[in-house]
């Protein structure tokens, strides 16, 4: 990961710790099983991918004191972004071919496997985060807020329902209120559960998880922001997944709400907001502020 501008932080062994993590759940809850679904998990959970949700688990539970290896913990966030991707790319739904440079689930198993995967994939991923917590010796009180904030992240007040709201908001015009429902739902409640979960596997306070809770907020949706942006600016082979599907499927974005400099300028705003209240709680890290910069500056 680089970013112009900010001393660039090599998240190398974060991500390499969470890719062995992920190869390890396969082999604890798939085993040797057979068939389109368990296949379709594993290639869901193999794709290449920048593991930003990951890495924001580890580096906020460093940035509250933890010490532990939590990257079983974030290895459960990334299955639960898995499986949205799985679903987000269902003819029902965003009917993509491409993601994460190659074809998607769905159209190298079909789309029964994939929707049964990605609905696999929500449990899975709350046993694996449970499983987690306690192979580092959390307390079953802190395993279930763990366990608790995953679930909330992917239900109806989170990506799920974001996703039915987007789906919904096709071929409208939505205002910024409106859009950013959706985005704070579909994209900003798994970034902010991120930051909750490494939070609480440290112990961290309850105004300190309020902060952490915040700026996960602000930079989900400075995700989404770059997203809308990058859709219309970059290339499929840029991105690893089918450039121009807002514009061909009606979507308000961002760029057609504020246009393309208002939107990069909502995005700053976001980070700045995020960074600034880590930094009134002395919790502003040089990984969580690059982190936040990076996903405004981010090429894919």
């Amino acid at each position: 990961m680089t970013q112009a501008g900010v001393t660039p932080i090599d998240f190398g062994t974060d991500r390499a710790a969470v890719a062995r993590a992920l190869d390890a759940l396969q082999l604890r809850y798939l085993g040797d099983q057979k068939g389109a679904v368990s296949d379709s998990i594993r290639y869901a959970l193999q794709g290449e991918g920048k593991r930003l949700r990951a890495v924001l688990v580890m580096a906020a539970h460093r940035a509250a004191g933890g010490k532990k290896d939590v990257s079983g913990l974030a290895a459960a966030v990334e299955v639960v972004h898995a499986y949205s991707l799985v679903h987000d790319d269902l003819p029902c739904m965003d009917d993509d071919d491409m993601r994460r440079g190659r074809p998607t689930v769905h159209k190298v198993f079909g789309v029964p496997a994939a929707t049964a995967a990605g609905m696999a994939m929500v449990p899975l991923a709350a046993r694996v985060a449970l499983d987690a917590a306690m192979d580092i010796g959390l307390t079953s009180k802190q395993g279930g807020a763990i366990v608790r904030t995953l679930m909330q992240a992917s239900g109806a007040t989170g990506m799920i329902g974001g996703q039915l709201l987007d789906l919904e908001g096709e071929g409208r015009e939505l205002n910024l209120e409106e859009l950013e429902r959706i985005h704070r739902w579909k994209t900003g409640a798994l970034i902010e559960a991120a930051m909750t979960i490494g939070g609480i596997a440290a112990g961290a306070s309850p105004a300190l998880l309020q902060t952490f809770a915040t700026y996960g907020a602000s930079v989900g949706l400075a995700f989404q922001i770059a997203d809308d942006v990058l859709d219309i600016t970059a290339t499929t082979d840029q991105l690893g997944k089918t450039a121009g599907k807002d514009l061909a499927f009606k979507k308000s974005t961002y760029p057609a709400l504020l246009g393309i400099a208002g939107a990069k300028a909502r995005a700053e705003a976001l980070v700045q907001e995020a960074c600034k209240g880590l930094a009134e709680h002395e919790a502003l890290t040089p990984e969580l502020e690059f982190l936040a910069r990076f996903i405004v500056a981010r090429r894919s």
